[in-house]
Formats: structure tokens, sequence, C-alpha cells
């Protein structure tokens, strides 16, 4: 995900107002965004805000700052981590109780061969060759009866075919024609064999990670938490820093992908069991990319919701979110209310709740303005998605104006083995909006398993 995920969120400026109720309990500040009472109370709110980035111009003073945590007790699956000294983060973990032996679930899966060789040349062109199991055909074949992804750009080829297809400016004549082999730049060497397997309530060994993105909180999976903890699985949602109610550090290096992204290693390595499952939304997915690549042997599957193509992440230089923070706290009320348009295929009353109950796009100018000039990832780039070879679902919203479905398309392109499923109804926050639909896709995923791949075919696969 990049920058131009949130570039979108002024086009509602000039939309009808709403209705910002700022509420500071200690030191604690929140923006929730609730329908406008009346216009007069509306102007009054976007009054105040506007003095109260004016003030924080002149007294430099920080604003909408969240203050450091003063418990740290758990309540209703609620716990707070302290990932690092001072760096605190609020974590929903609910674990149901299992019979013994439930965690030596039956390993009956299917072994798949995953085997492929990437060439980057120094043009920038990458030819990617599948090498093991036919796993584009035959066993990216979804429950629902839906067609695989299974098609890759020119430059990109199976095994089956006739070699690494690259294409050719001048085609080939009657003649011998002599052509200089080009010296690749760079060539990776993918060769594993997965086991991969059902992953059923019922076993004890996997839990399911939910990750959000910028401006969120574990509140958005409100849903989703409560539909897989009642099916018996063990799932763990934490905010990230600056999030919800994890503590927010007043420096801006606090935000960077690669603080977010050991903060999230922490909690993974806290939580996991021998299969786990990543799920991320938008920024979150490339936490949830980080660690299957990571730890490859512990991540059993990974859900991207809306998370965009692989490309490397680098902040954008011309970007309303470089401004100061106080000119982004008078800016608040037409950042929220946007969001709001961008973020959602309607804009009723029913969504303006769902945004105040999932606690979404509620964190400070400081964090916002910090956590979008940290996404800096060069190593994000499409080489590091191809060498994944964990099964990825991908869901995303047919309205969403944030991430373009051809970005999707993409990375299902350069994944080794990936579903691309396609809300119509569901735009950014498709979870929220959709929940049915997506806990159904979910669920799917996490019950789907591939068909043994006989072993003459999978060494028939490795000549070249």
């Amino acid at each position: 995900m990049t920058l131009a995920y949130f570039a979108g969120l002024l086009r509602g400026i000039l939309f009808q107002g709403t209705h910002v109720d700022p509420m500071t309990p200690k030191s604690l500040t929140h923006y929730c965004v609730i329908p406008p009472p009346t216009p007069l109370d509306a102007g009054i709110t976007m009054f105040t805000s506007i003095t109260d980035g004016l003030l924080c111009c002149l007294m430099g003073k920080t604003p909408n700052a969240v203050g450091p945590l003063e418990s740290v007790e758990s309540s209703d699956g609620f716990s707070f981590v302290e990932v690092k000294p001072g760096r605190v983060l609020r974590v929903k973990h609910l674990a149901p109780v299992h019979p013994p032996g439930a965690e030596d679930a039956p390993q009956t899966a299917g072994v798949v061969r995953c085997k492929r060789r990437i060439t980057v040349y120094r043009n920038g062109q990458m030819v990617i060759e599948n090498l093991g199991d036919a796993v584009r055909a035959d066993i990216l074949h979804c429950q629902n009866g839906s067609e695989a992804n299974g098609t890759m750009e020119l430059e990109v080829s199976d095994a089956a075919g006739t070699g690494a297809a690259t294409p050719s400016a001048n085609p080939p004549g009657p003649g011998p024609a002599k052509r200089r082999r080009r010296k690749p730049k760079k060539v990776v060497n993918v060769d594993c064999t997965k086991f991969i397997t059902s992953c059923k309530g019922t076993h004890g060994d996997v839990v399911l990670f939910f990750i959000h993105g910028v401006g969120g909180s574990l509140d958005i999976w409100k849903e989703q938490l409560d539909f897989f903890a009642k099916l018996g699985y063990e799932v763990v949602a934490p905010d990230l820093a600056g999030h919800g109610c994890s503590s927010a550090p007043q420096i801006a290096a606090a935000y960077t992908f690669y603080a977010l992204a050991e903060d999230m290693r922490a909690v993974f390595k806290r939580y996991a069991r021998k299969r786990n499952i990543l799920i991320g939304h938008s920024y979150g997915v490339s936490f949830c990319t980080f660690l299957a690549h990571e730890y490859p042997d512990l991540v059993h599957k990974v859900i991207m919701i809306n998370g965009g193509g692989p490309t490397a992440l680098e902040p954008s230089l011309c970007s309303i979110f470089n401004m100061p923070t106080c000119v982004l706290r008078c800016l608040s009320p037409c950042l929220a209310w946007s969001f709001l348009k961008a973020g959602f295929a309607r804009q009723g009353a029913k969504e303006k709740q769902l945004l105040k109950e999932g606690n979404a796009f509620n964190v400070s100018s400081f964090v916002l303005r910090a956590m979008m000039s940290g996404q800096y990832w060069p190593e994000g780039d499409e080489v590091y998605h191809a060498e994944l070879t964990v099964p990825v679902l991908l869901v995303h919203g047919m309205h969403d104006k944030f991430v373009p479905v051809e970005e999707d398309q993409r990375m299902a392109e350069i994944l080794l083995i990936a579903f691309l499923k396609v809300i119509d109804e569901g735009s950014h926050m498709v979870m929220m909006e959709c929940p049915e639909t997506v806990n159904t896709l979910l669920h799917e995923f996490l019950l789907w398993e591939p068909e043994a791949v006989p072993a003459a075919d999978g060494t028939e696969a490795e000549k070249k």
C-alpha cells in the first residue's frame, strides 16, 4: 500500500459538513464522526478545530496527543502488552478452551511443491518461472466454484510452457537470428514443500491475527472477532501504536514501518502457535506480508483485504500529510468526512455509526502525519512478494476509492498461490460494510485445502 490510498481523503471537503465531537478524558483526545445535530453546532466545532490548530502553531504544542496508558489490567479479553519499555499496545485475545488432544489436528492435506525461479533484468523486467506442482491449474480452485487467477503477464511463464517467455521487439524471421543472452541483475530461487491444511475452530493449534491499517483500531474487526470466536477459533487483534487505546510516543520515529513491524513481530511471537493465519486490512497487509516472509514455517495462510499492489513503500513528497500538525488539526473535520465518503460505498447514518463504533480515523494529527511519512519499506517490492509460498486470499471492495482493483489483480498475479474475491457492495471498509459476506469468504478459505498432487505429476513438472 502507498500514500496514494489516502490521496482521495480530500475529495469530500466540499461535501456536506460533519460534526466532530472532541472528547478529552485526561490526556487522551479522540475525534469521532457522528451525524450533525445542527448546522450551528457543526460550525462551532469547525471553528474550534481551526482555533486549536492556530494555537498549536503559535504555542508550539503537539495537539491531539494520546498519552501513556495508566492501566495494563486485562478485562473482557483485552490486555495491554509492553512490546518495548514504555511502548504498550492494547490487544484483544480470545482463546476458547479446547478439549485435550485438540492440538493434534490431522494433517490430511495435499503436499504442494513450491518451486519457482524469479529473474530480474537490468531494464526492470521480471520473469517468473513456476517449476513445481501445477498450483495455478489444479490447486487454486475455490470451494464455491469460482475460477482461480492463474494468468500472469507476458514475461511470466509456467514450466509447462516453452520456457521463459520474454517479449521480443523483433519477430523471428525466416533465417537464423542471433540474440545476445541478457545477463540478469538478480536471480532468486524458491524451493520448498508446503503442507496446506484445513484450519477448523476445533483445532487448538490455529490462531487468527487481525491487523488494522492507518487510522483504524482493533474495533473495526468486531464482527470478525465475534464470528470466529463463536466458531472456536483463537483470535488476536492488536491496536497499532498511536491507535485505539495503545500508547502514542511523541516521536515520529516510533511510527515508521520498521518500528510498527517490530511491534507486530512481538505480538506474533507472544501468541503464535503451530498454524497461524494473518488477516490484514489496508496498511496492515504490509505487516502480514512481513511476518509471512519472516516466519514461513509458522504462517499457514494470509488474508489481504484491500491491501493494494506488490509495490515497495515510499512516502510521497507532495502529500497533504506533509503539512504541519497544526494545519492537519484544522483540517481534521474535513479529513474525517472525506474518509467517510471514500471509505464506504454509502454514507448514511449506519455508516457513520459504524465509523464511530469502529473507532476508525480516530487518531491524533501528529500520529496520522507520522504514520503517513513513515511508510518507507523498499524491500517490499514485487520480488519480495513473489517469494511468498503461503496461500493468500485477496478480498477487494469494488467501490474502494483508495485501492484500485487493478492493484489487487497485480498482487494475485505475482503471488504463487492466490485467490482474488471482489465484493460488489463493498468499499475500503468492506469488513464493516458487508460482515456476513467477508466472514463467509474468510471461513471458506480457512477450511480450504488443496487436493493431493500425484508424485508423478510433481516430478514431471520439475523437468525443464
